[in-house]
């Protein structure tokens, strides 16, 4: 079974765009655009999260990332979030070999569902939409629960290990259907 990456993971890429690598990182609660706030996401709590592009390959890559390329799901239903438009996108960037390129992206749901976050990149490499990949996590987890340790084998209760077993459960349940 394919597990999700947990938020502050990196993802390699293969095949055409090998050298290249992607993570979600830095989720944050109440960070609001500079912009301020759109007239969509009243009474929703706003998060912000970076969205980083590595180019280990010896050649460069055209990146792109937009709000377009995003989908970011909240709570347990995976209900979507709002993705502010004053997200600071990633367009037409030539990324250059052993450089990295960062998108701050805005988003806003109910303050009660931002314990459980899934955010799906579909990053656009030399004008082709690669492989989507899909992260997990909260506001206010921070990044070291998730990081593999020596020590995370024994912890019972970090975020990787819930997203294991619960895909585990999912996957033991063939009969039932999947909601959404």
């Amino acid at each position: 079974m394919h597990r999700p990456n947990v938020i502050g993971d990196w993802r390699e890429y293969g095949d055409d765009h090998e050298g290249i690598r992607v993570r979600v990182h830095s989720v944050k609660r109440d960070d609001v655009p500079p912009e301020g706030r759109d007239s969509q996401a009243r009474k929703l709590t706003y998060f912000s999260f970076r969205v980083t592009v590595e180019n280990r390959a010896e050649e460069w890559f055209w990146v792109e990332l937009e709000r377009r390329h995003l989908d970011v799901r909240y709570g347990t239903d995976g209900d979507p979030a709002h993705i502010d438009y004053h997200s600071k996108e990633i367009k037409g960037f030539k990324l250059y070999p052993l450089r990295r390129v960062t998108a701050t992206f805005y988003a806003a749901a109910p303050a009660r569902h931002l314990d459980i976050l899934g955010i799906q990149v579909h990053l656009r490499i030399d004008d082709e939409p690669s492989t989507a990949h899909v992260w997990v996590g909260g506001v206010d987890v921070p990044e070291s629960a998730t990081a593999p340790s020596k020590k995370s084998g024994k912890r019972k209760n970090s975020l990787a290990q819930e997203v294991s077993r619960f895909l585990e459960e999912q996957g033991s349940n063939p009969g039932e259907a999947p909601s959404g």
